[in-house]
């Protein structure tokens, strides 16, 4: 599809939307205004979508306003049924307008001020002496809940990053999809039949990388690490790992909603819950693929998973690259038709150690959702400044420990407490 059939889809589109929004908001005025309304919403809104996608610059997304406006209109019909289906007054219409906004914001804070503002919103209305219909009470919630966010959160959580490029463009993105709707543990040796490469499951003594030697650069010697901590990456497949998952409360309802309805469905991301979890045995193993040369791996898989049932905890796809004199870590998460990849940076720790961190001034380290065009295996991609990790390995009272910290917009939601510990000799060849 060409750019020109893109924008001319977008504007059909948008002036749907808007004939339904316009004939919903004005409906109770009768069929003729319901008519009327219809025509403007569909004229307006296409309109605004025109002028929006004209304005709108490579690599960008649809500017503010229009999203606002958009997102009040896909509102009207909603209210409107909300108010036939349950006779709710102002009150209860806005609030869950409100509450609505705020879950598809995500961030804590924008869940929190949804159905405040909605309340606050409502009462007003319900102060007025003529009856507002729900259309309209749902229709002017959502515009007075977004406007209000984006003054108040101005710092963009996620933007657009590239649209259909080359991968080798984007260095710090693993361009390794999904294929079908579940990851699960077999995913390398599925990508492997894709690529017609030598499939080997359960590696033998190999590490997540091929030696630190490639992540060197300012900030980091690798001649510095502790011979343990080298030994970790570099020969993974040596240790088991004990990992004691600390939550925040906060985040523990929103989590075990996604586990149900998102990880577990899709075979991927799957982070236990408690220790308790743990306990029933986690499997970690390395599956590699070689292509032309069988003495060098291509594609390293560290997939872990529950031991009694096979069950994934997750699938990354591990890869380093170099750039400006630096080295980075980046791991892919394949989902379906795309990857989310976390980028790292290599910082030396005190004592021997290493901190992998995302939070980063350079411009790769970060977090990326790319979707991957199945044919020309072009490259959209979205930048994830709202997610940030850092993973810190290090050697305490001779142990190997590490701990990965997550967070989401600003607030700490996870930490991984990892024991590492070397395997029997006779569980590692």
């Amino acid at each position: 599809m060409t750019a020109a059939q893109q924008r001319k889809g977008s504007v059909l589109f948008s002036a749907a939307i808007g004939a339904v929004a316009g004939a919903t908001l004005a409906g109770h005025r009768g069929r003729r205004a319901a008519c009327a309304g219809g025509i403007a919403g569909a004229v307006g809104l296409a309109v605004s979508e025109r002028v929006a996608r004209a304005r709108q610059r490579p690599g960008e997304i649809p500017p503010l306003w229009q999203r606002i406006a958009t997102s009040a209109a896909l509102m009207a019909p909603l209210g409107w049924a909300a108010g036939r289906l349950t006779g709710a007054g102002p009150v209860p219409v806005a609030t869950a307008t409100g509450a609505l906004g705020g879950l598809l914001g995500v961030r804590p804070q924008k869940v929190l001020l949804g159905p405040v503002l909605g309340a606050a919103v409502g009462r007003v209305l319900a102060a007025r002496r003529r009856p507002v219909p729900a259309a309209i009470v749902a229709s002017a919630t959502m515009l007075a809940y977004r406007t209000a966010s984006a003054l108040l959160f101005r710092d963009a959580q996620v933007s657009l990053l590239a649209e259909q490029v080359r991968a080798e463009d984007l260095p710090f993105v693993v361009p390794r999809e999904a294929r079908s709707r579940y990851v699960g543990t077999g995913y390398v040796r599925q990508l492997a039949e894709v690529l017609g490469g030598s499939y080997l499951a359960d590696a033998p003594d190999v590490g997540i990388v091929a030696s630190l030697d490639e992540l060197a650069g300012p900030g980091f010697d690798p001649a510095a690490v502790d011979h343990r901590v080298r030994e970790f990456y570099e020969h993974t497949t040596r240790f088991r790992l004990d990992i004691t998952p600390q939550w925040r409360l906060w985040v523990r309802p929103g989590y075990l909603l996604y586990r149900t309805l998102v990880a577990r469905p899709l075979g991927q991301a799957n982070v236990p819950m408690n220790q308790r979890e743990t306990q029933r045995g986690i499997r970690s193993r390395i599956d590699t693929i070689t292509l032309a040369d069988p003495e060098v791996v291509a594609v390293r898989g560290w997939i872990r998973s529950f031991t009694d049932t096979d069950e994934p905890i997750y699938v990354g796809i591990y890869t380093t690259y170099r750039h400006d004199g630096r080295g980075y870590v980046s791991v892919g998460f394949p989902v379906p038709q795309g990857s989310f990849t976390a980028t790292l940076q290599p910082r030396a720790r005190p004592g021997g150690g290493l901190v992998l961190t995302s939070r980063s001034e350079l411009s790769h380290p970060g977090h990326y959702l790319a979707y991957i065009e199945p044919t020309s295996r072009d490259l959209t991609v979205l930048a994830v400044h709202g997610f940030a990790e850092q993973l810190d390995v290090y050697v305490h009272d001779g142990d190997l420990r590490a701990e990965h910290a997550f967070r989401v917009f600003g607030l700490p939601f996870l930490v991984l407490h990892y024991r590492m510990y070397r395997k029997p000799a006779d569980q590692v060849w």
